[in-house]
């Protein structure tokens, strides 16, 4: 088995793409994804340790740890050079977390700190082709009891949706120290083989709450910039003009598209997920937003291919 990623619903056979995922990704990418989290899990353990010393280092954590988050969800980006670097620098950002709160433990209690910690938070290489061998056996098969390791990922997976709808509020200035010191004391708490099944079912409930919260956020700050959306006659024909074809939920970068196109003779269409980016007031002034393309996301890898740009 070179990987296993069971994530999505157009997983293999209903059970885990063991080979490639069913989306495109390679195994390389779904063990960096693996490596990525592993190590997002430690800088997750620090900050909640440094939290129960006083020292709220959110503001500093979650930010990185959404992002890396985000990065890892499905068809968000399959790019092997990338998850290199955000795990170099997750491995920085650790380490600065662990100084952190190894300085206030010391001021709190007057001796250096000696207690254990999860492999997530002290393993470490700077040998890159590393990266690929310990992702490997950091995945989802990490955890061999089946109901505990389900309920791990199940608050995973929950965050990995907080943290693509939390980065996309944090764009447009809107973000809430509640949503981020949860995702990293769920992370953590991932990490904690003394948690039992029903400590575990309650964390997932939390989670589910959580995600609640960061809907709501992201609405707020959507709406507020760029009005409630209202319902749309959506062109879904396509004009003889050169287009560019966009997907996803980044109402920003729907933004900045439409205004470094406008006046160039370059047509916008959404694609499936941006599709309600139609309905929002502040881009119906754009006479190049010309409509949507295509069907479901799952659709993305040959919908692509078919719009065919310039």
């Amino acid at each position: 088995m070179s990987m296993f990623c069971y994530q999505c619903q157009e997983t293999a056979k209903n059970e885990g793409c063991t080979i490639k995922g069913v989306c495109g990704k390679d195994a390389d990418v779904a063990n960096l994804q693996d490596l990525l989290v592993f190590v997002l899990k430690g800088i997750s353990v620090y900050a909640e340790k440094a939290n129960e010393e006083g020292l709220d280092l959110s503001d500093k954590t979650a930010p990185f740890i959404m992002e890396g988050l985000f990065a890892t969800i499905t068809n968000a980006n399959f790019d092997t050079e990338r998850f290199e670097d955000l795990i170099e620098e997750a491995f920085a950002l650790r380490d600065e977390v662990e100084a952190k709160f190894k300085k206030v433990y010391k001021e709190n209690h007057g001796e250096e700190f000696s207690g254990d910690l999860p492999e997530h938070a002290t393993w470490y290489s700077d040998d890159v082709s590393d990266y690929y061998d310990k992702g490997t056996d950091v995945g989802v098969l990490e955890t061999e009891d089946v109901d505990v390791r389900s309920l791990r990922e199940l608050a995973t997976y929950g965050l990995k949706g907080i943290a693509a709808y939390g980065d996309h509020a944090r764009v447009l200035g809107k973000h809430k120290g509640e949503i981020d010191r949860f995702t990293q004391k769920c992370l953590a708490a991932t990490t904690d083989d003394s948690m039992s099944v029903d400590d575990l079912v309650g964390l997932v409930m939390e989670t589910g709450e959580m995600a609640v919260e960061t809907m709501a956020l992201l609405d707020e700050a959507n709406t507020s910039t760029y009005g409630h959306p209202e319902p749309t006659d959506v062109n879904i024909g396509v004009r003889n003009n050169p287009g560019i074809l966009i997907s996803g939920h980044d109402l920003k970068d729907m933004e900045e598209l439409l205004e470094q196109t406008e006046g160039t003779g370059v047509d916008v269409y959404t694609h499936s997920e941006m599709l309600p980016a139609n309905s929002y007031p502040a881009f119906k002034k754009y006479d190049h937003f010309v409509g949507n393309y295509g069907n479901s996301w799952w659709h993305q890898d040959k919908e692509f291919e078919s719009f065919n740009g310039p």
